[in-house]
């Protein structure tokens, strides 16, 4: 496979190619925060909903499945978008889009609607689908393609660290502020004037995070970002007539892999204060839960770090494989253990989610050249698998909460038939060469 240009060279020549990358990629870590920091706000925000409007776990799960219905709607036409107006305009509205869904909370607290807060909800991940879409073909492409999956795995470590935050931050300004967040066993029937009040504690975090997000916005729309020309993306929309994605076996098994993979993580986190709080688990409130999932999503932030490490003499396969092996194990031991063994199994599965997805993403656009949008576009749109927690949830409400652990374990398994033997790339083609705008 021909690889990518390095971090050091430009389409353009320009002789401090290497320092402009460099920037880049720290200024792109904070796009990777904030859209791990939005997503994972859900993991407080959902069981603070289901004290607000009385709901059941297949309709608290529901709220997620929404959430990832998104990326399935937006993947495509953000591709789309990326191809028309490039890159660098393509996450200036990404992030747009986000902060106007972030204060689209705030009348969908004031009524408060269980339909305005699943529309809000819905804006922001269209928003993150857009980032999505262009951020992590760009990370991957800027480098050797021997080292992207490093590469990758290292400014996902960002997102984790949004995903880390968030708990904390959510724990704190909505979950320790409302009724339902500070009762005891995890849960609480409430009167009327409290869910009023609790639906009204989200307003304050998301009109920050809007502020947030628009300065972000401002500050990327200003900065000399590299990418692809508009001479490459006309060069490479000629290429691809003459190519087909589904010739590439590594992007075709990496589709149904991403699907899978967000099967187990969306559950294992949106169900998280739910399992620990329960009387014989952890027996705590949700907003003392909330600290324990800061613990599971800072282990994703390690892992990614230390796969980040391994993957630059280890190939990604290999530690995709040993990783999916290890969390098979540890959610076997969430499924049929109980009290603080389960607690800490389902704790320690972050450690083991962290890696698969950047690395499935890399493997999965490797040697794609001319097609690496497209192929990127349909990768993020099988983050949608994250939509079917809702299968989970209604497991929850048939069979039992713990028990509906079992979906997550045999998830691993096909992770792992995809490092063994999916991933090994085939029709590979040369890749785009990026140029500074």
């Amino acid at each position: 496979m021909v690889t990518a240009p390095s971090a050091g060279t430009t389409g353009s020549g320009s002789t401090g190619g290497g320092e402009t990358y460099r920037a880049a990629l720290t200024l792109l870590a904070s796009l990777f925060f904030m859209w791990g920091f939005a997503t994972v706000l859900n993991n407080t925000l959902l069981p603070h909903l289901r004290s607000v409007f009385e709901l059941n776990y297949t309709q608290t799960t529901l709220i997620e499945s929404v959430w990832f219905i998104a990326y399935f709607v937006a993947s495509i036409p953000s591709a789309k978008l990326i191809e028309r107006i490039g890159y660098k305009k393509s996450m200036v509205t990404g992030l747009l889009v986000m902060a106007v869904g972030a204060l689209m909370m705030l009348p969908a607290s004031a009524i408060p609607s269980y339909g305005f807060f699943l529309t809000a909800l819905f804006v922001i991940a269209s928003g993150i689908t857009l980032l999505q879409v262009a951020a992590n073909p760009y990370v991957a492409v800027v480098g050797p393609a021997e080292t992207a999956s490093s590469r990758l795995n290292l400014v996902q470590a960002f997102n984790s660290m949004g995903t880390t935050l968030a708990p904390l931050f959510g724990g704190y300004l909505i979950l320790a502020r409302s009724a339902g967040g500070t009762a005891e066993g995890g849960g609480a029937t409430l009167t009327a004037a409290e869910r009023m009040a609790d639906a009204q504690a989200v307003q304050l975090p998301y009109i920050m995070i809007a502020v947030v997000l628009a300065v972000l916005a401002i500050i990327i729309a200003r900065f000399r970002l590299p990418d692809f020309s508009a001479s490459s993306r006309r060069a490479a929309a000629e290429d691809r007539q003459k190519l087909s994605l589904w010739k590439h076996r590594n992007l075709v098994l990496a589709i149904p892999a991403i699907f899978i993979y967000l099967i187990a993580e969306i559950g294992v986190s949106n169900l998280f204060i739910n399992f620990v709080s329960a009387p014989e688990i952890g027996n705590l409130t949700h907003a003392q839960a909330a600290n324990y999932l800061f613990l599971l999503w800072g282990g994703m932030m390690v892992g990614r770090f230390i796969g980040s490490f391994m993957m630059r003499s280890i190939a990604p396969e290999t530690v995709l494989a040993g990783a999916s092996i290890g969390a098979f194990i540890v959610m076997l031991v969430v499924t049929f253990s109980s009290g603080a063994l389960a607690m800490w199994a389902l704790i320690s599965v972050g450690l083991f989610h962290s890696i698969m997805f950047p690395t499935i993403f890399t493997l999965g656009i490797r040697g794609l050249g001319p097609l690496t949008e497209e192929g990127s576009g349909l990768l993020i749109m099988a983050i949608a698998g994250g939509a079917l927690v809702v299968v989970q949830g209604w497991m929850a409400d048939q069979y039992g909460l713990q028990s509906s652990f079992i979906l997550t374990a045999v998830c691993e398994l096909y992770v792992l038939f995809y490092a063994l033997w999916g991933a090994k790339p085939t029709n590979a083609v040369e890749d785009l060469h990026p140029q500074e705008v």
